[in-house]
């Protein structure tokens, strides 16, 4: 679990010794260390391998002495004569402290605790070559970070996410849904705050209302690209945004390639999703390797020149293949209590027939009715098996009987049996004659039906016989 920084830690982590300078309005005392370090910081690139050769010799103090003093090899000399010439080196740490201050940042050194001493593991990974990407791996000699959280505490249980920037819609979805799981387990996503596969982690991160860390290879005060600056807001208020480079630095081409290193040395593992040949993703996962990280790749498309470079690290020894969260979790976690759990398939009705059962089933055909003994003789059982076995099938709605034999059931069987189209045809027209006789009114211009005769006297003699009183 990640700790909140007191407020009071805002403007870097606290010194180890204070004077009365700033009760009398002056800026306060920095530790002649920790000032040191934010020197060195300032004068050579990070990761400088002679430099970090020469701080783990004598200590920063008598380090920064003697590049002051021009007592270095030469080319340490050179380059840091040429920063030199435009510092104020007794300024340069009250500047720093002031200028982190003011964009709510705080710098940390080996000596807090809030170090993570993972990044002391980067000594091993310097090679003698003369390309300085390879050569010079050396931790960084102070951080800048923006955010609540304590770097060291977040970086306990982390990993990293990293990919194309130019990913697809797969690629943004395996990583935003690969984060989101992470971070609903507890663990801390690091990216690089990038476009594409870096954006989506740090959202899915994000959306799961847990920790994520943006390292970048500018100022913490910087934006890049500037298009997530919302995106670093948000960060900056529940995660950390990290960097070896004071605030105002520039977002330099080659910075990103050294940048990387501190991504897979913050991180227990790393994660590739989408990856070119020639993406800088691979450099992340190689280093991640180099310091005995787990390596993980998410497999993508083989058509797809985005995952070639995926493919090719898949091929590598001691990669892991992640398709999910569990795997990752599984990969990196506690050993007998982050397993990942064993995929399996969802279970049928098929499942729960026994071995004869399914053997009988397979004779079966959906649409030609056959005896139990033709599907006997077909499946290779006994016709006594067979007959024993289909009513049990007829019930379990695998088989229907029809017609002294049996087919394969279907969910019409369940429905009623449809009236043929003559009787469908007669039945509509009688409905249709009765509706009309319902309806239809009586008419004014029907003739009144008349009641048949009845004989004299039966109704009051209204009727007189003829002969008696009538007309002569």
């Amino acid at each position: 679990m990640t700790t909140a920084q007191p407020s009071g830690a805002a403007t870097g982590s606290t010194p180890r010794h204070t004077t009365d300078r700033a009760a009398a309005g002056q800026p306060a005392a920095i530790d002649e260390v920790r000032a040191a370090r934010i020197i060195l910081a300032h004068l050579a690139e990070p990761g400088r391998r002679d430099l970090g050769e020469l701080v783990r010799a004598v200590g920063p103090v008598e380090a920064l002495a003697r590049i002051r003093a021009g007592a270095v090899p030469a080319r340490l000399r050179e380059v840091t004569a040429a920063r030199i010439s435009t510092l104020d080196l007794q300024e340069v740490p009250h500047r720093a402290v002031e200028e982190a201050a003011r964009v709510g940042a705080r710098i940390i050194t080996p000596e807090d605790a809030e170090w993570p001493a993972r990044l002391d593991e980067l000594v091993v990974l310097s090679r003698p070559v003369a390309d300085p990407v390879e050569r010079d791996t050396d931790p960084p000699h102070c951080v800048w970070v923006r955010g609540p959280l304590s770097l060291r505490d977040a970086c306990e249980r982390s990993v990293a996410v990293v990919g194309a920037r130019a990913s697809t819609a797969y690629g943004d979805h395996v990583a935003a849904d690969l984060a989101y799981g992470l971070a609903e387990r507890g663990w801390t996503v690091i990216s690089g705050g990038a476009y594409g596969i870096d954006a989506a982690a740090h959202r899915g991160a994000l959306a799961a209302s847990g920790p994520t860390i943006a390292v970048l290879a500018c100022g913490v005060d910087r934006c890049y690209p500037t298009s997530h600056r919302l995106l670093f807001d948000r960060i900056a208020e529940t995660g950390l945004i990290f960097s070896e480079w004071p605030p105002g630095a520039d977002p330099h081409r080659h910075r990103f390639l050294v940048r990387n290193r501190v991504i897979a040395a913050l991180a227990r593992g790393t994660v590739v999703v989408e990856a070119a040949l020639r993406s800088g993703a691979r450099s992340t996962l190689r280093r991640a390797r180099q310091l005995g990280r787990m390596a993980m790749v998410v497999p993508g498309p083989i058509t797809s020149a985005l995952s070639a470079g995926a493919h090719e690290e898949l091929r590598q020894p001691d990669t892991v293949l992640v398709a999910r969260t569990d795997h990752i979790v599984d990969a990196v976690g506690a050993i007998g209590t982050d397993l990942a759990p064993v995929a399996r398939a969802e279970p049928t009705a098929r499942d729960a027939l026994t071995r004869l059962e399914r053997q009988v089933l397979d004779g079966v055909r959906p649409r030609k009715i056959l005896t139990a003994e033709e599907i006997a003789r077909v499946v290779g059982v006994s016709p006594r098996e067979a007959r024993a076995t289909l009513p049990a099938l007829e019930r379990a709605k695998f088989v229907t009987a029809e017609g002294g034999g049996y087919r394969l059931w279907r969910k019409s069987d369940d429905q009623p049996a449809p009236r043929s189209r003559r009787t469908k045809r007669a039945a509509s027209t009688v409905e249709a004659a009765r509706g009309r006789t319902a309806e239809r009114p009586p008419s004014r211009h029907r003739p009144a039906q008349h009641e048949p005769a009845t004989h004299a006297g039966e109704d009051g003699g209204d009727q007189q016989p003829p002969g008696e009183d009538g007309p002569q």
